[in-house]
């Protein structure tokens, strides 16, 4: 694992057939709700691994890549003041490619306690409002559109 965070990372959206989504509250921000999301372990690691990976390592559960589904599209934002000190010297900026998967809502959340205190089901436009980073919150507003057209 290098020094530093790499300032690559994935968002992934887990969400429900009844179009809930998975929300997780962070360890070292209570209050701050949010997807599952992590950088890269190394700058080769494919993007889709990374995001099971995570998926695995933040809720337990087991996804294969081939129910990941890579939405070819990244954003772009500045990290938070208060984590810079994770990279290297000078990195203001991460890019976060998005992911999502759909779980049933009975799956079994086993939460890394190092990262999450919660978990819970919001309905779209809840989780969107509850998310504290904007990425995150856009992320599941388009999910809405791609996956419930109408709702």
């Amino acid at each position: 694992m290098p020094a530093f965070k790499i300032p690559i990372s994935v968002l992934v959206v887990l969400y429900s057939p009844e179009a809930q989504v998975l929300l997780l509250e962070r360890a070292d921000h209570a209050g701050f709700w949010q997807s599952v999301t992590g950088s890269l372990d190394t700058e080769e690691e494919p993007l889709v691994q990374a995001a099971c990976r995570e998926v695995f390592e933040e809720t337990g559960l087991a996804i294969a890549p081939q129910y990941m589904e890579d939405w070819g599209f990244s954003q772009n934002y500045e990290i938070f003041a208060h984590w810079r000190h994770r990279y290297a010297p000078g990195v203001t900026e991460n890019t976060e490619h998005v992911f999502s998967s759909r779980i049933s809502q009975s799956s079994i959340i086993r939460l890394s306690a190092r990262e999450h205190l919660r978990w819970k089901w919001l309905a779209l436009e809840d989780a969107a409002e509850a998310c504290f980073s904007w990425t995150n919150a856009k992320a599941i507003r388009e999910l809405g559109r791609r996956q419930f057209p109408g709702s």
